[in-house]
């Protein structure tokens, strides 16, 4: 991995847990930690600079996904951080912003999760989907459309997938890591 991939912002400088992969493509700038067995997948842009950004153990950020954060201001004192959860699989070309995620989430391709925001545990949220400000979605459940609405509850097949989608992207990593 080229450090160039990681830059500082104010003396905030990205940490990283053990045996993380961050493509060389990918920009990470500011406060942002990776917990174990993340991987972040080409160009994927982290902004940490005017707030946190925190990923759990073995979450997947995949390729042009755009992370980012809102500024603390006399409205949200604490401003909007993103925080995302173990076991998480973030699809292709997705926004997120100053939203939090829970654990065993699978978020589609080109899905946007706007501020405030918050998706609890074990959730679907199918490709193209926008979570609006400040809207939660429930634990167990499949969320899809453009504004997200709930679908259904989850299959066992289903809720077993989400480790499992984390579990072969830390493979993944893994085989990248030892060439």
């Amino acid at each position: 991995m080229k450090t160039s991939s990681l830059r500082a912002y104010q003396n905030k400088a990205p940490s990283l847990g053990n045996n993380i992969y961050v493509d060389e493509s990918a920009v990470l700038v500011g406060d942002i930690s990776l917990a174990d067995d993340v991987s972040i997948w080409p160009l994927v842009a982290a902004r940490g600079d005017v707030n946190t950004i925190k990923i759990g153990a073995r979450t997947n950020i995949q390729d042009g996904t755009v992370l980012h954060v809102t500024r603390k201001s006399n409205q949200h004192p604490n401003g909007y951080p993103l925080v995302i959860g173990d076991d998480v699989t973030v699809g292709h070309k997705c926004m997120l912003h100053g939203c939090i995620l829970g654990d065993r989430i699978l978020v589609g391709m080109g899905a946007i999760i706007m501020d405030g925001a918050t998706v609890e545990s074990d959730v679907f949220i199918g490709a193209g989907a926008l979570v609006p400000p400040n809207k939660t979605l429930a634990s167990g459940y499949l969320y899809v459309g453009n504004p997200v609405k709930q679908i259904r509850p989850l299959t066992e097949a289903e809720s077993a997938f989400l480790k499992l989608s984390a579990l072969n992207y830390v493979e993944l990593k893994n085989d990248y890591l030892s060439t």
